[in-house]
């Protein structure tokens, strides 16, 4: 177990106020769109980080998201909810993903295509599990930063690059995180949400995502379609032929409608 990587997320400072009153009003099935629209208002920063998220190219709206109702209206509170987390973790986590060859951005892109996917795909699956995965996919891939972070101040960074460089999957790539820091993604991810505090869905659903066979049975659901998600988008590839082929393979041996699912890659690819 590598001490310093637990430290680290038991040194991370609480959610502020607001976004704790965003978790506890879209956590409430008695609450009202109004009340996390005024929450969310009342954070001039929050609000433009929100909307910055809500108007990704790769949502497919044709028309500029001006307001944080209007957001909500199209997306949901639980996929605010997600935005509103991702914002506060960008904020308290120091962000440099160059240990993954990949950009803060290329992150925050492949966040938001998987989370697309899973909106698209689950309104036609189950809605009913989007309050999970919604922001569950949208969170998923926060581990990376604080592997990274600890890669680069334990000067580990060059030798992780190039390790990574001889490996091209998901399975590969949790052992080789978990080499270097004893933690793969999906565990430390899983770490930082207990910490803050977020509910046992959502972290359980994230933790197994890539170990399935060892998920509770409850829970093997909302795993599957997150290992799907990963599948075809990660550090490897978005949405190319090959993470495609092998996604859809699983999504007809789950029968989680595999035409919904091609159609979800048909829109996210225009």
């Amino acid at each position: 177990m590598n001490e310093t990587i637990v430290k680290k997320v038991n040194a991370l400072p609480p959610l502020d106020r607001t976004i704790m009153q965003i978790q506890s009003i879209c956590l409430d099935e008695n609450s009202s769109l109004l009340a996390l629209v005024k929450v969310v208002e009342s954070d001039p920063m929050l609000m433009a980080n929100i909307l910055k998220s809500a108007n990704s190219p790769l949502y497919g709206f044709s028309r500029e998201i001006k307001s944080i109702s209007h957001a909500i209206s199209l997306f949901g509170m639980s996929t605010i909810r997600g935005f509103a987390l991702l914002s506060a973790i960008r904020n308290t986590i120091p962000m440099n993903l160059s240990p993954y060859t990949i950009s803060n951005e290329d992150l925050l892109t492949f966040s938001t295509l998987q989370s697309a996917l899973i909106a698209k795909w689950y309104a036609k699956v189950d809605t009913s599990m989007l309050d999970v995965l919604q922001p569950a996919s949208f969170l998923m891939e926060v581990g990376k930063i604080i592997i990274a972070n600890h890669l680069i101040e334990s000067k580990q960074d060059g030798a992780f690059k190039e390790e990574l460089s001889t490996i091209n999957s998901l399975e590969a790539l949790s052992l080789l995180e978990e080499k270097y820091v004893g933690f793969s993604n999906e565990e430390i991810t899983a770490q930082v949400f207990e910490h803050w505090h977020l509910e046992s869905e959502l972290i359980a659903s994230i933790r197994y995502s890539n170990n399935i066979t060892q998920a509770p049975k409850e829970i093997e659901p909302y795993a599957k379609a997150l290992h799907i998600a990963k599948t075809t988008i990660n550090i490897f590839g978005q949405l190319d032929d090959d993470n495609v082929a092998k996604a859809l393979s699983l999504v007809a041996t789950h029968h989680l409608n595999p035409p919904s699912y091609l159609e979800s890659i048909e829109f996210l690819k225009q």
